[in-house]
């Protein structure tokens, strides 16, 4: 019995998927090539050394085992494998993710599990593979006829493209992943090339930004915002109603908009990302990227808008954290969960309601008598994961402290509810997509006025078990703004009519916009070559 289980420990470690999607009773009808080298290979050894080979070989399957974790993980909500050099920043994310959406005895208790799943796996899959090499060393001449005969049928296989399902042998898992360290390693030359070509950079800030003089520029990210939002049958019928709705109603108040698609460089998550490449003209699709990117020297959207005279500000509810990138974006004030004001209940991941951050935003800053012009960074986070509880929208003037929301947190859904089961999972990212649009398009028509430009768009498409497997990585992209001649600078640009964008819109790169935005509303820039290194 025990032989047993160590070999189908052993076969599911070797068979295992590394996609949830491939996960089904035919990804272990797989011949594993590994496992009959591994039974020719006891054959040959001399006991000691086959003993061990074993020990050596059954933690290098363990720690494969553990790798096809990461990355099932991994494809269920980014869409794409776990790095191992690049990805570990992801772990302090996940923690913080729990933290909110199942407080700390929640989070603590997952990372426990976690932790014991790893132990467990090295421990158990070890002494399963040293096991069933003692089993093939009794047993020499059983063994190499099965073997034999296993491999005939593996060769047969592969000679006539036999393929029941797809494959992902363990070696090739282990290739994929040296590859991709050394992709890594060379990325960081190739970004830092990227990085050193800036058509801004000797711009005199008495030429940057000149058709927006006087305008307060509002970029808003939309937390899990895709393009499936506006274009699944699950999703658009409601979501488009609100935005084609929004449209009528900002064009009644004499506001105007055009909407496209931006291409985003993360998908499920990472919205630091996506910031980061819209704010740097840089494709920021990873956390080696970004950490450089903060590190250098780049002109980022705000620094620009700062080096044109305007007041640069970052409206950041979802820190909870000290959050030293805002001194490298160049920032001169940021406000936060702390400096917010908010007095109300928590929502989860979304630490305030988007209409009480709107709300804030405009107390704070644009409110003021005489306000310098502002450039604005704020993204809304209400349709961020678990997407429970929803807050609904309530009369501006009600908002305050945040306390009026107290009653719809209490009343809403929570996650552990709303997370047993992927219909509702949708509907509620669905109703969260709602809320945020509904807030954003009644701050305009509340506050709106002619010196108002607002930028709205997704960070990234959500997780897959919203999206489904494969869905593109695009977002909804909208300036609004009542000044006509702002909407007739980007004229040349083919983007819709409205907040929505519809299928035939144009589709850029997010790297691109920073770059575009800036020729559109200014001088047209001079190549430069990268700048010499200064003298050590």
């Amino acid at each position: 019995m025990t032989t047993a289980l160590a070999f189908l420990l052993v076969l599911f470690a070797l068979n295992a998927p590394d996609q949830i999607g491939h996960l089904t009773p035919w990804a272990f009808a797989r011949i594993p090539l590994e496992g009959l080298l591994g039974v020719a290979l006891v054959l040959v050894l001399p006991p000691k050394p086959r003993r061990v080979a074993a020990a050596l070989a059954g933690v290098a399957l363990a720690l494969v085992t553990i790798v096809k974790f990461a990355d099932l993980g991994f494809y269920a909500t980014l869409q794409r494998p776990f790095d191992l050099l690049l990805d570990w920043a992801f772990l302090g994310n996940a923690v913080d993710f729990l933290t909110a959406s199942f407080g700390g005895a929640g989070a603590v208790a997952s990372v426990v599990a976690v932790a014991v799943l790893i132990a467990g796996v090295l421990v158990l899959v070890t002494l399963s593979v040293m096991r069933l090499a003692r089993v093939v060393a009794r047993h020499r001449t059983p063994a190499t006829g099965a073997a034999g005969t296993l491999g005939a049928a593996w060769l047969v296989c592969a000679l006539f493209g036999v393929q029941i399902t797809p494959e992902v042998p363990a070696a090739a898992l282990v290739h994929d992943h040296v590859q991709q360290i050394g992709a890594g390693l060379r990325d960081q030359r190739v970004f830092a090339a990227q990085a050193a070509v800036d058509a801004f950079r000797d711009t005199p800030g008495q030429e940057l930004l000149t058709a927006l003089r006087g305008k307060d520029v509002v970029f808003s990210f939309i937390e899990s915002y895709g393009r499936d939002a506006v274009e699944d049958p699950e999703f658009a019928p409601q979501v488009d109603a609100v935005l084609d709705a929004g449209s009528r109603r900002l064009r009644a108040d004499g506001f105007a908009s055009r909407s496209a698609f931006l291409t985003s460089p993360t998908y499920g998550g990472g919205s630091w990302l996506a910031h980061a490449t819209l704010l740097s003209g840089l494709w920021v699709n990873n956390q080696q990227r970004h950490g450089n990117l903060v590190a250098g020297d780049r002109l980022t959207m705000p620094s620009l808008f700062r080096r044109a005279g305007w007041r640069t500000v970052a409206v950041m509810p979802g820190n909870t954290k000290a959050w030293p990138e805002g001194a490298f974006y160049g920032y001169d004030r940021v406000y936060d969960s702390h400096n917010l004001g908010y007095r109300g209940p928590g929502f989860n991941w979304g630490t305030m309601p988007d209409q009480y951050t709107l709300s804030a935003f405009q107390r704070l800053e644009r409110a003021k008598p005489g306000h310098a012009p502002m450039m604005v960074e704020m993204p809304l986070v209400s349709s961020h994961a678990p997407w429970a509880p929803i807050p609904s929208l309530t009369d501006w003037n009600a908002v305050g402290d945040g306390s009026v929301f107290g009653p719809m947190a209490a009343a809403g859904e929570s996650p552990d509810a709303v997370w047993r089961d992927a219909t509702r999972v949708r509907t509620e990212y669905r109703r969260s997509i709602e809320y945020t649009l509904s807030a954003l398009i009644s701050y305009v028509e509340t506050y709106g006025d002619d010196d108002l430009v607002l930028v709205f768009l997704g960070d990234h498409q959500p997780a897959p078990i919203v999206t489904g497997e494969n869905a593109s990585r695009d977002v909804p992209i909208t300036i609004v703004a009542r000044d006509r001649a702002v909407l007739d600078r980007v004229s040349g640009w083919g983007w819709q009519d409205g907040l929505r964008p519809g299928p035939t819109a144009p589709v850029w790169r997010m790297d691109a916009f920073r770059d575009r935005f800036l020729t559109a509303f200014g001088p047209h820039p001079q190549p430069t070559r990268p700048s010499a290194p200064a003298p050590r």
